[in-house]
């Protein structure tokens, strides 16, 4: 599975490690099939994203708004004030074996969560 990540300016990694605990456990999946996190390329500096990934030992893949802008997510997202149709549902989808959101997008404070496997 992969988790899509969407998060706000100066997110901690606390906020965000809660989030992907909460949206597994309301998806009834661990965090052990969990084979990545994505996200878009804007995140790839965030620092709390960047921590969480390391406590939650697993890598981020952080892809190109050609990339993200491939798909076309079920939701409408904010992300369009930056030229994205999406980050969190496209992110996961793009890396995900099956192509199928099991987890349409949530938002969780400052962070937003899609899972696809």
């Amino acid at each position: 599975m992969i988790i899509g990540i969407g998060t706000r300016r100066g997110v901690s990694k606390e906020e965000v490690i809660l989030a992907v605990r909460q949206a597994l456990e309301e998806c009834g999946e661990s965090l052990e099939a969990v084979t990545s996190l994505a996200s878009a390329k804007l995140k790839e500096n965030e620092r709390g994203l960047l921590e969480a990934a390391k406590e939650l030992e697993l890598p981020v893949e952080f892809l190109s708004d050609e990339c993200l802008n491939s798909y076309n997510p079920p939701s409408k997202s904010q992300a369009i004030r930056f030229g994205l149709k999406g980050v969190s549902e496209p992110a996961a989808l793009a890396l995900s074996k099956e192509n199928e959101l099991i987890f349409r997008k949530k938002v969780y404070g400052r962070v937003t969560i899609a899972i696809a496997k």
